[in-house]
């Protein structure tokens, strides 16, 4: 077994729902919105709506799990 199997993935057992919802809750829609600038985070957001576009926009989803992971690491 290869030992770079053993490491588990950053985000393993993480939702996206779970992501949203805590950055929403910690920094603020107005700073998500600042980090990434998504249409989604800037005009009436809402984990619905944010869900629904990050889950068919995949490179606003590696933004916003880059986001996630840089504040983890605060």
């Amino acid at each position: 077994m290869n030992p770079s199997d053993t490491k588990r993935p950053p985000l393993e057992g993480i939702t996206l729902e779970m992501i949203v919802t805590r950055l929403s809750e910690s920094m603020g829609w107005q700073a998500m919105g600042e980090a990434v600038p998504i249409r989604c985070f800037t005009h009436d957001p809402s984990v619905k709506s944010s869900l629904k576009f990050l889950r068919r926009t995949p490179w606003a989803r590696a933004k916003v799990e880059e986001l996630y992971l840089r504040t983890l690491r605060r």
